[in-house]
């Protein structure tokens, strides 16, 4: 009888390297390419590097310290964005794993990028699984990125070193690219929800009288510029006044059009300015069950509104947790120079919580109104940022918008711009970011019109800035004029006492988004925790309680030492907290962890089988 043998995609991909020449000591890809050609790559995938770097940044703080690097390719394996630890991505760069590299198999062997190009499924390669020995030491765990249609469009790949790597890993990354999938979709229906909405609001701005639609009580809804400026009104003054309050006699007008009748007479407008006369036509807006949901108003004025910005500042000083003596002064500190418009440096690791301070500055400040708009400087690839902070001009490069688009800067005029990880920045946007700051004026790219920018910036790093200075790496001119207010964030191991309340707070918090029960934490886990270094501070601390709350179990040996004797954790307000009732539930999960079998849960609890069968008799445990 014949025995049918099914070859594994790798086996089928190491065959192929062989057709294709690929030497098992070749270090390089076949295929680099130049910038002109990288700019073009770029450009066209604009937005799968915009939305994919967040989800990289992800990544990487999440494995932080342990040497790993995410790289981001088009469909085709040309590698458009990197980021990780500078160990381990300082020895990827050193191979030429960099922008224009092509990871594809004709190019560079089996690797999992590789791999999920040829077969358009997720795969984990390790060791020797790649074909050429330079990348034996390393794991790859790479998954695709696809379009609405299905189409392979980009991998997202995470790099370890052999030892560090987990097969868990390639479930982080697959959880990754589907939630970049996704926010491509939701971007997609997003432009063209904005779309319709942009023809639409420009269709009813464009009618030469003014319209508002509210509910049947009353309550506005819509309005367009003519009615705006006809009720000499604001945004926000319109959108909480009731038809009462603007039409007199509104009672009657609201009764016939209720009873299905169209009306068209002249009322008593109450403009905030002063009172006239004005003709109405009001007809009501049904239902499928032809019930009155809506009124529109025609009326007859014109004039414009006032553009209100859709970036937002969310964090407060309020929502600040901290007890610490030195820390509390830091609040203060921000909170006294809040209003000022001299330029702000926040200092401080990684995860300290330098975004947070930068937008309760913001919402403490008189341009609290104002946009605020944050920019992570080390996530966005050079050729882009330029554009990024002072937007372009149309046609200024293959694939520009037409009509151009707007830049931070721009984006944030009237309000605050948050310049994250500046450290990163090129020397060469430094010059032109410092002009920017000196003049308040930008150009866009393509552009020769100088736009004033009224803008308060706040710049933020995890580096030492006087010592990048000293290296050449950072512009003293730029850095001076950066470094007018400073702000240094500590550590939280400067902290400590701050912890516990931390820790108090996200059980609360992550608890309740995860609809997840109270759960106490053991004694001996929160000195742990104390004295733990937390080298990736508030941000480290925040993903520990959420793999707690998760899993309703603390990290064995995260901390170093001796594990803690009771792993399991109880819930609060999950039942009676008796002690036999705490027993009978702990003996049931073991049990249930080990499928029934008592030798192995009787060891693990550190009892004879005798006595499990006893307690298991005793509180009735089902088998």
């Amino acid at each position: 009888m014949l025995k049918t043998i099914f070859k594994s995609d790798i086996e089928m991909s190491h065959e192929r390297c062989k057709i294709h020449s690929i030497k098992p000591q070749q270090v390089f890809s076949k295929r680099i390419i130049d910038d002109t050609e990288l700019q073009q790559r770029v450009t066209a995938n604009r937005n799968l590097i915009l939305t994919a770097t967040p989800y990289m940044e992800k990544l990487i703080n999440f494995v932080k310290g342990f040497n790993f690097f995410v790289l981001l390719t088009d469909g085709e394996g040309c590698i458009l964005n990197a980021i990780g630890d500078e160990e381990i991505l300082s020895e990827a760069f050193s191979m030429k794993m960099i922008a224009g590299a092509f990871m594809n198999e004709e190019n560079i062997g089996t690797n999992a990028m590789s791999v999920v190009i040829k077969t358009n499924a997720p795969v984990q390669v390790s060791g020797k699984e790649h074909y050429i020995k330079a990348y034996h030491k390393w794991t790859c765990s790479a998954a695709p990125i696809k379009d609405n249609q299905g189409n392979l469009i980009g991998v997202l790949n995470l790099t370890g070193y052999i030892q560090c790597v987990h097969p868990h890993t390639l479930g982080m990354v697959i959880a990754a690219s589907n939630a970049i999938e996704e926010m491509l979709k939701v971007k997609q229906y997003n432009t063209i929800q904005n779309i319709n909405a942009k023809y639409k609001k420009t269709v009813f701005n464009s009618i030469p009288v003014s319209i508002i639609t509210s509910d049947v009580n009353g309550k506005i809804r819509f309005y367009n510029k003519k009615a705006l400026n006809m009720f000499g009104s604001s945004d926000n003054e319109i959108k909480t006044t009731e038809m009462q309050g603007l039409i007199e006699d509104w009672d009657k007008v609201k009764n016939d059009i209720y009873l299905g009748r169209s009306v068209s007479q002249e009322v008593n407008i109450l403009s905030l300015r002063n009172k006239f006369h004005c003709h109405l036509t009001g007809s009501p807006i049904y239902n499928s069950e032809e019930n009155t949901i809506e009124i529109v108003y025609v009326f007859q004025e014109i004039k414009k509104i006032k553009k209100k910005s859709n970036c937002q500042a969310y964090y407060t000083f309020d929502k600040i947790i901290g007890e610490d003596e030195n820390f509390i002064k830091v609040i203060q500190y921000a909170k006294k120079i809040a209003d000022s418009k001299s330029t702000i440096l926040i200092m401080g690791e990684s995860g300290t919580g330098k975004e947070l301070f930068s937008q309760s500055i913001h919402n403490y400040s008189c341009r609290m109104d104002g946009p605020f708009v944050a920019l992570n400087c080390g996530a966005i690839p050079k050729e882009l940022m330029e554009s990024e902070l002072f937007g372009y001009e149309s046609g200024a490069f293959t694939g520009a918008k037409k009509g151009g688009n707007l830049g931070k800067f721009e984006l944030a005029h009237g309000g605050t711009i948050m310049l994250d990880e500046i450290g990163e920045m090129p020397l060469d946007m430094q010059t032109k970011l410092l002009r920017a700051v000196q003049e308040g004026v930008i150009t866009r790219v393509g552009g020769s019109k100088y736009i004033p920018v009224d803008v308060r910036i706040i710049a933020a790093t995890n580096r030492d800035l006087k010592k990048e200075v000293e290296l050449g790496r950072f512009r003293k001119d730029l850095y001076y004029r950066l470094n007018v207010l400073p702000i240094y964030l500590p550590p939280l191991r400067e902290r400590k006492g701050d912890i516990l309340p931390l820790v108090k707070y996200f059980l609360y918090s992550i608890g309740k988004r995860l609809n997840k029960e109270d759960l106490i934490i053991p004694e001996e886990y929160l000195k742990k925790m104390i004295n733990y270094s937390w080298p990736g501070n508030i941000r480290e601390l925040e993903n520990i309680v959420e793999l707690i709350i998760n899993t309703e179990s603390v990290p064995e040996g995260y901390f170093g030492g001796e594990d803690c004797k009771e792993n399991t954790l109880v819930n609060i307000n999950g039942g009676s907290l008796k002690l036999d009732d705490a027993e009978k539930e702990h003996i049931t999960k073991v049990l249930r962890k080990f499928k029934g079998n008592i030798s192995h849960s009787a060891e693990a609890l550190g009892i004879r089988r005798n006595t499990l069968y006893s307690k298991i008799k005793k509180y009735e445990i089902q088998t």
